[in-house]
């Protein structure tokens, strides 16, 4: 019977942490297999480990249930295999509600159970920047509305965003050749670190994994490397209770790759990933087949807001518009829509049962776009989303589902209703609520943030004189 080696406490949807000394000559990253299979009760979890340079070696996981947890190495390793350990996972702290999953089909919710409304941003190439920018861009985060950021794990070069990388995930000689048999550590740690901090705010990790917009060679990397990485970074990240998995930016804008490779990498990230994150995949103009089992819910990009309800009813899973396009005044067509355009996309959203994103693409000096860099929002609309954000979160704990197919309304039937009138509102409108409740109403202005009490009690079939004003809202709520 192997000595027990490790003992630990942590809490539930917590990081736990084995680490052990191994070789370090050789290939390291290539040439061991090393992980652990944790038990709790009759159940066994498979987490696989990762080389953090310096003879380290690394499991991690993050454990769903409170009580005793045991665990054992395996290796092609002699000093690597079967060292066995205990972990005492406590409840959760305040404010650590786990991960996020599905919920009620089309909807999510924290592992506890709490509902979580993504209001998502997009910042691809933030967490290469350097500390300076990429301290602004978390000092920013933390009074905005957002509690998901998509953003790329490797750099990005493209308009706007030409410089290089503080950190490379390769080795690379100096010609900038990479060693694609190794791993560089440093540009894993410092990810992490951002993840980490992004979590402290309340912030989603949506991980892109891969992206066409290279100036490295990571795009084209061989099929054997592509694996060995997603093997490695869920090895790294799976533990980390904010991380979601986004197989790519635009997938099919990389030529190179076929639909069965992208099958292939949500397989592997879906397999090795014990804590079972959310998955997904953004499209450039071919959508994915989302009813794939592997895909957790719908990534789009699109700005056809008028189709979210059929997805929503197609897929039968949370429909995300990632990238409707972005505020601010570039040239390019995707990059300069109006604030009230991109709160408008935001309701049409929400009022259909499905999620929009955001970023910012206003011009600067420097080039220090938000959805490039990060660094500061300039833009009008972060308070006006987090006034949609209040407004979904006081709704009820299913979501929001789409009420009628012939006007935009969401919400749950005998208990609450949010309506949306876009620009051709009428000046009366017939509603049809759910019979045997009786309802206050409310008339909202999502630009102004008011709202306005409408005398009266509700209920069954009426018609409402509506203010003379486009892009209003009204909501119903079951009186007490």
């Amino acid at each position: 019977m192997p000595a027990l080696t490790f003992a630990q406490d942590v809490e539930r949807w917590g990081i736990f942490e084995a680490s052990f000394q191994g070789p370090a000559t050789g290939n390291p990253f290539v040439d061991v297999k090393f992980g652990a299979k944790f038990r709790f009760k009759n159940r066994v979890l498979d987490a696989e480990g990762f080389y953090d340079g310096g003879g380290t070696y690394k499991v991690r996981l993050m454990p769903d249930e409170t009580g005793e947890w045991s665990y054992s190495t395996y290796s092609n390793v002699p000093a690597l295999n079967n060292k066995t350990g205990v972990v005492t996972v406590r409840p959760a702290a305040a404010g650590n509600h786990g991960p996020v999953g599905v919920k009620y089909t089309t909807h999510f919710a924290y592992a506890d159970g709490t509902p979580y409304v993504p209001v998502g941003t997009t910042s691809y190439a933030w967490t290469h920047q350097g500390d300076a920018l990429e301290e602004q861009t978390l000092r920013t985060l933390k009074t905005s509305p957002f509690n998901k950021m998509r953003m790329c794990v490797f750099p990005k070069h493209y308009s706007f965003n030409n410089n290089e990388p503080v950190y490379y995930p390769f080795p690379r000689d100096a010609k900038g050749v990479n060693d694609f048999t190794q791993f560089n550590p440093a540009f894993f740690a410092h990810l992490e670190k951002r993840v980490k901090e992004l979590g402290a705010l309340g912030i989603e990790a949506d991980l892109i994994l891969f992206h066409p917009y290279d100036n490295w060679g990571y795009s084209k990397m061989p099929a054997e490397v592509d694996d060995r990485y997603l093997h490695y970074i869920v090895a790294r990240l799976a533990a980390y209770r904010n991380v979601w998995w986004s197989m790519a930016n635009e997938y099919d804008f990389m030529k190179n790759k076929t639909m069965a490779d992208w099958d292939r990498y949500f397989r592997i990230v879906q397999e090795s990933d014990p804590s079972q994150h959310l998955r997904g995949i953004h499209n450039g103009t071919v959508l994915y087949d989302h009813l794939k089992p592997w895909v957790t819910h719908v990534s789009l990009q699109s700005s056809d807001l008028d189709k979210a309800l059929e997805y929503v009813q197609k897929y039968r899973k949370p429909v995300v518009y990632d990238e409707c396009k972005y505020e601010g005044n570039i040239h390019q067509r995707w990059g300069n829509l109006s604030a009230q355009e991109m709160v408008r996309r935001f309701w049409l959203a929400a009022v259909q049962g499905a999620y929009a994103g955001h970023a910012e693409t206003y011009l600067d000096p420097h080039d220090v776009l938000w959805w490039s860099k990060g660094g500061v929002l300039k833009g009008d609309r972060p308070k006006r989303i987090a006034f949609l954000r209040k407004l979904m979160e006081e709704g009820p704990a299913e979501g929001l589902d789409s009420q009628s197919t012939y006007y935009l309304g969401a919400g749950q039937p005998g208990k609450y209703y949010l309506f949306y009138f876009d620009l051709n509102q009428p000046a009366d409108h017939t509603f049809d609520l759910a019979k045997g409740s009786k309802y206050k109403a409310e008339w909202i202005d999502p630009w102004e943030m008011t709202i306005t009490p409408v005398p009266g009690i509700f209920e069954g079939k009426f018609d409402m004189k509506l203010p003379a004003k486009p892009y209003m809202a009204v909501r119903f709520r079951k009186a007490e």
